[in-house]
Protein backbone atom coordinates (compact mmCIF):
# COMPACT_ATOMS: atom_id res chain seq x y z
CA UNK A 1 0.00 0.00 0.00
CA UNK A 2 1.32 3.47 -0.90
CA UNK A 3 1.92 6.01 1.86
CA UNK A 4 -1.17 8.16 2.29
CA UNK A 5 -1.11 11.93 2.66
CA UNK A 6 -3.83 14.00 4.30
CA UNK A 7 -4.17 17.72 3.71
CA UNK A 8 -6.45 20.64 4.57
CA UNK A 9 -7.66 23.67 2.64
CA UNK A 10 -8.41 27.16 3.95
CA UNK A 11 -9.46 30.42 2.34
CA UNK A 12 -7.71 33.69 3.20
CA UNK A 13 -9.63 35.71 5.82
CA UNK A 14 -10.91 39.17 4.90
CA UNK A 15 -10.88 40.76 8.38
CA UNK A 16 -8.55 40.81 11.42
CA UNK A 17 -11.22 38.84 13.30
CA UNK A 18 -11.27 36.25 10.53
CA UNK A 19 -7.49 36.02 10.61
CA UNK A 20 -7.53 35.36 14.35
CA UNK A 21 -10.30 32.76 14.01
CA UNK A 22 -8.26 31.02 11.30
CA UNK A 23 -5.19 30.91 13.57
CA UNK A 24 -7.27 29.09 16.20
CA UNK A 25 -8.63 26.67 13.55
CA UNK A 26 -5.12 26.02 12.22
CA UNK A 27 -3.71 25.34 15.67
CA UNK A 28 -6.49 22.79 16.30
CA UNK A 29 -5.98 21.02 12.97
CA UNK A 30 -2.16 21.20 13.11
CA UNK A 31 -2.27 18.55 15.86
CA UNK A 32 -3.44 16.12 13.14
CA UNK A 33 -0.11 16.66 11.33
CA UNK A 34 -1.33 17.19 7.76
CA UNK A 35 1.12 16.76 4.89
CA UNK A 36 0.31 20.29 3.77
CA UNK A 37 -2.25 23.08 4.07
CA UNK A 38 -3.47 24.80 0.91
CA UNK A 39 -4.83 28.36 0.77
CA UNK A 40 -7.21 29.51 -1.96
CA UNK A 41 -6.57 32.44 -4.29
CA UNK A 42 -9.35 34.79 -5.39
CA UNK A 43 -10.28 35.05 -9.05
CA UNK A 44 -7.98 37.42 -10.89
CA UNK A 45 -5.70 37.53 -7.86
CA UNK A 46 -8.24 39.38 -5.72
CA UNK A 47 -7.01 37.74 -2.49
CA UNK A 48 -3.33 37.62 -3.48
CA UNK A 49 -2.03 39.41 -0.39
CA UNK A 50 -4.30 37.44 1.94
CA UNK A 51 -3.13 34.17 0.38
CA UNK A 52 0.53 35.20 0.75
CA UNK A 53 0.08 36.31 4.37
CA UNK A 54 -1.66 33.04 5.28
CA UNK A 55 0.89 30.74 3.62
CA UNK A 56 3.81 32.59 5.22
CA UNK A 57 2.19 32.16 8.64
CA UNK A 58 1.60 28.46 7.99
CA UNK A 59 5.23 27.98 6.92
CA UNK A 60 6.45 29.76 10.07
CA UNK A 61 4.29 27.43 12.16
CA UNK A 62 6.16 24.46 10.71
CA UNK A 63 3.58 23.01 8.28
CA UNK A 64 4.11 22.87 4.53
CA UNK A 65 1.96 25.51 2.81
CA UNK A 66 0.57 25.23 -0.71
CA UNK A 67 -0.85 28.49 -2.11
CA UNK A 68 -3.42 28.27 -4.87
CA UNK A 69 -2.54 30.20 -7.99
CA UNK A 70 -5.27 30.94 -10.55
CA UNK A 71 -4.26 32.43 -13.89
CA UNK A 72 -7.45 33.81 -15.47
CA UNK A 73 -7.28 37.59 -15.49
CA UNK A 74 -3.53 37.52 -14.81
CA UNK A 75 -0.52 38.46 -16.92
CA UNK A 76 2.71 36.50 -17.30
CA UNK A 77 4.55 39.28 -15.47
CA UNK A 78 2.16 39.20 -12.51
CA UNK A 79 2.37 35.40 -12.22
CA UNK A 80 6.18 35.58 -12.57
CA UNK A 81 6.32 38.04 -9.64
CA UNK A 82 4.08 35.86 -7.46
CA UNK A 83 6.24 32.80 -8.19
CA UNK A 84 9.37 34.82 -7.28
CA UNK A 85 7.78 35.91 -3.99
CA UNK A 86 6.78 32.35 -3.08
CA UNK A 87 10.18 30.97 -4.04
CA UNK A 88 12.00 33.57 -1.93
CA UNK A 89 9.75 32.61 0.99
CA UNK A 90 10.76 28.95 0.66
CA UNK A 91 7.37 27.76 -0.63
CA UNK A 92 7.83 24.51 -2.60
CA UNK A 93 4.22 23.50 -3.30
CA UNK A 94 1.59 25.18 -5.53
CA UNK A 95 -1.99 24.38 -6.53
CA UNK A 96 -2.23 25.62 -10.15
CA UNK A 97 -5.74 26.43 -11.38
CA UNK A 98 -7.40 28.25 -14.23
CA UNK A 99 -9.85 30.00 -11.91
CA UNK A 100 -12.91 32.05 -12.83
CA UNK A 101 -13.06 35.67 -13.95
CA UNK A 102 -14.25 37.99 -11.18
CA UNK A 103 -17.60 39.61 -11.92
CA UNK A 104 -17.12 42.80 -13.89
CA UNK A 105 -13.72 41.76 -15.25
CA UNK A 106 -13.93 41.38 -19.02
CA UNK A 107 -10.34 40.39 -19.83
CA UNK A 108 -9.42 36.72 -19.60
CA UNK A 109 -5.70 37.59 -19.41
CA UNK A 110 -2.67 35.96 -20.99
CA UNK A 111 -3.54 32.43 -19.82
CA UNK A 112 -6.66 30.65 -21.03
CA UNK A 113 -6.25 27.21 -19.45
CA UNK A 114 -4.55 25.65 -16.45
CA UNK A 115 -2.17 23.60 -18.59
CA UNK A 116 -0.70 26.88 -19.87
CA UNK A 117 -0.11 27.98 -16.27
CA UNK A 118 1.55 24.65 -15.41
CA UNK A 119 3.82 24.95 -18.47
CA UNK A 120 4.72 28.52 -17.46
CA UNK A 121 5.57 27.54 -13.86
CA UNK A 122 7.81 24.73 -15.10
CA UNK A 123 9.51 27.00 -17.67
CA UNK A 124 10.13 29.72 -15.05
CA UNK A 125 11.09 27.61 -12.03
CA UNK A 126 12.07 24.13 -13.23
CA UNK A 127 11.42 21.51 -10.56
CA UNK A 128 11.34 23.96 -7.63
CA UNK A 129 7.59 23.56 -7.07
CA UNK A 130 5.49 20.46 -6.52
CA UNK A 131 2.49 21.32 -8.69
CA UNK A 132 -1.03 20.17 -7.86
CA UNK A 133 -3.86 20.53 -10.38
CA UNK A 134 -7.62 20.10 -10.13
CA UNK A 135 -9.58 17.04 -11.26
CA UNK A 136 -13.35 16.75 -11.74
CA UNK A 137 -14.76 13.24 -11.22
CA UNK A 138 -18.21 14.52 -12.23
CA UNK A 139 -16.63 16.67 -14.95
CA UNK A 140 -16.09 20.40 -15.09
CA UNK A 141 -19.39 22.27 -15.47
CA UNK A 142 -18.03 24.11 -18.54
CA UNK A 143 -16.61 21.07 -20.31
CA UNK A 144 -18.08 20.12 -23.69
CA UNK A 145 -18.18 16.41 -22.82
CA UNK A 146 -16.69 13.94 -20.33
CA UNK A 147 -14.06 12.97 -22.91
CA UNK A 148 -13.13 16.63 -23.49
CA UNK A 149 -12.77 17.18 -19.75
CA UNK A 150 -10.54 14.14 -19.27
CA UNK A 151 -8.34 15.19 -22.19
CA UNK A 152 -8.00 18.64 -20.62
CA UNK A 153 -6.93 16.98 -17.39
CA UNK A 154 -4.37 14.85 -19.23
CA UNK A 155 -2.95 18.02 -20.84
CA UNK A 156 -2.36 19.54 -17.39
CA UNK A 157 -0.52 16.42 -16.30
CA UNK A 158 1.58 16.33 -19.48
CA UNK A 159 2.45 20.01 -18.91
CA UNK A 160 4.20 19.04 -15.68
CA UNK A 161 1.72 18.45 -12.82
CA UNK A 162 2.94 16.18 -10.00
CA UNK A 163 -0.41 15.28 -8.45
CA UNK A 164 -4.08 16.27 -8.47
CA UNK A 165 -6.84 17.09 -5.99
CA UNK A 166 -10.44 16.48 -7.00
CA UNK A 167 -13.48 18.65 -6.67
CA UNK A 168 -15.58 17.27 -3.82
CA UNK A 169 -18.10 14.55 -4.62
CA UNK A 170 -20.45 12.21 -2.74
CA UNK A 171 -20.54 9.38 -5.27
CA UNK A 172 -17.42 7.24 -4.91
CA UNK A 173 -18.11 5.45 -8.20
CA UNK A 174 -17.67 8.75 -10.06
CA UNK A 175 -14.17 9.04 -8.61
CA UNK A 176 -13.21 5.41 -9.33
CA UNK A 177 -14.47 5.63 -12.93
CA UNK A 178 -12.65 8.95 -13.51
CA UNK A 179 -9.36 7.51 -12.25
CA UNK A 180 -9.75 4.38 -14.39
CA UNK A 181 -10.56 6.47 -17.48
CA UNK A 182 -7.62 8.89 -17.15
CA UNK A 183 -5.24 6.00 -16.42
CA UNK A 184 -6.20 4.71 -19.87
CA UNK A 185 -5.14 8.11 -21.24
CA UNK A 186 -1.68 7.57 -19.75
CA UNK A 187 -2.11 9.62 -16.55
CA UNK A 188 -0.08 8.09 -13.72
CA UNK A 189 0.04 10.86 -11.06
CA UNK A 190 -1.73 10.48 -7.68
CA UNK A 191 -5.32 11.77 -7.76
CA UNK A 192 -6.41 12.66 -4.22
CA UNK A 193 -10.14 12.86 -3.42
CA UNK A 194 -11.38 16.23 -2.17
CA UNK A 195 -13.71 15.85 0.82
CA UNK A 196 -16.37 18.39 1.78
CA UNK A 197 -17.94 17.93 5.24
CA UNK A 198 -21.71 18.51 5.31
CA UNK A 199 -22.83 21.01 7.94
CA UNK A 200 -25.24 23.38 6.18
CA UNK A 201 -27.87 22.31 3.62
CA UNK A 202 -28.43 25.60 1.76
CA UNK A 203 -24.70 26.38 1.61
CA UNK A 204 -23.93 22.90 0.27
CA UNK A 205 -26.56 23.14 -2.46
CA UNK A 206 -25.34 26.61 -3.47
CA UNK A 207 -21.70 25.48 -3.68
CA UNK A 208 -22.68 22.35 -5.59
CA UNK A 209 -24.73 24.29 -8.14
CA UNK A 210 -21.73 26.53 -8.82
CA UNK A 211 -19.08 23.83 -9.15
CA UNK A 212 -21.07 21.02 -10.75
CA UNK A 213 -20.78 18.59 -7.82
CA UNK A 214 -23.80 16.29 -7.51
CA UNK A 215 -25.52 15.89 -4.15
CA UNK A 216 -27.40 12.56 -4.43
CA UNK A 217 -31.16 13.07 -4.28
CA UNK A 218 -31.60 10.88 -1.21
CA UNK A 219 -28.97 12.92 0.65
CA UNK A 220 -30.44 16.27 -0.45
CA UNK A 221 -33.98 15.19 0.53
CA UNK A 222 -32.88 14.02 3.97
CA UNK A 223 -30.94 17.23 4.59
CA UNK A 224 -33.86 19.36 3.41
CA UNK A 225 -36.24 17.49 5.72
CA UNK A 226 -34.25 18.58 8.79
CA UNK A 227 -35.14 22.26 8.18
CA UNK A 228 -33.28 24.41 10.72
CA UNK A 229 -32.27 21.47 12.91
CA UNK A 230 -28.51 22.00 12.61
CA UNK A 231 -27.59 19.14 14.92
CA UNK A 232 -29.48 16.63 12.77
CA UNK A 233 -27.92 18.05 9.60
CA UNK A 234 -24.42 17.73 11.10
CA UNK A 235 -25.03 14.21 12.44
CA UNK A 236 -26.47 12.92 9.17
CA UNK A 237 -23.80 14.73 7.15
CA UNK A 238 -21.08 13.15 9.28
CA UNK A 239 -22.55 9.68 8.64
CA UNK A 240 -22.70 10.27 4.86
CA UNK A 241 -19.17 11.65 4.50
CA UNK A 242 -17.64 9.10 6.90
CA UNK A 243 -19.15 6.28 4.81
CA UNK A 244 -17.77 7.89 1.61
CA UNK A 245 -14.27 8.23 3.11
CA UNK A 246 -14.30 4.67 4.43
CA UNK A 247 -15.07 3.36 0.96
CA UNK A 248 -12.32 5.50 -0.59
CA UNK A 249 -9.72 4.50 2.00
CA UNK A 250 -10.62 0.82 1.59
CA UNK A 251 -9.79 1.23 -2.12
CA UNK A 252 -6.25 2.48 -1.45
CA UNK A 253 -6.66 6.13 -2.48
CA UNK A 254 -3.43 8.17 -2.16
CA UNK A 255 -4.91 10.34 0.59
CA UNK A 256 -7.74 12.75 1.36
CA UNK A 257 -7.87 16.54 1.00
CA UNK A 258 -10.37 18.18 3.37
CA UNK A 259 -12.18 21.39 2.41
CA UNK A 260 -12.40 22.83 5.92
CA UNK A 261 -14.24 26.10 5.16
CA UNK A 262 -11.99 27.54 7.90
CA UNK A 263 -13.65 25.48 10.65
CA UNK A 264 -11.88 22.77 12.66
CA UNK A 265 -14.86 20.90 14.13
CA UNK A 266 -16.31 19.06 11.08
CA UNK A 267 -12.91 17.89 9.83
CA UNK A 268 -11.81 16.77 13.31
CA UNK A 269 -15.06 14.83 13.74
CA UNK A 270 -14.47 13.04 10.41
CA UNK A 271 -10.84 12.38 11.35
CA UNK A 272 -11.84 10.78 14.66
CA UNK A 273 -14.63 8.70 13.08
CA UNK A 274 -12.16 7.38 10.49
CA UNK A 275 -9.51 6.61 13.10
CA UNK A 276 -6.82 8.43 11.11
Amino acid sequence: MQERHFSFEFFPPKTPEGAEKLRVTRSQLATLQPKFISVTFGAGGTTQQGTLDAVLEIQREGTEAAPHLSCVGSSRDSIRQILKTYREAGIRHIVALRGDLPSGMGEIGEFRFANELVEFIRAETGDWFHIEVAAYPEYHPQSRSPRHDMENFARKVKAGADSAITQYFYNADAYFRFVDDVRRLGVEIPIVPGIMPITNYSQLMRFSDMCGAEVPRWVAKRLESFGDDRESIRAFGLDVVTSLCERLLASDVPGLHFYTLNAAGPTKSLWQRLGL
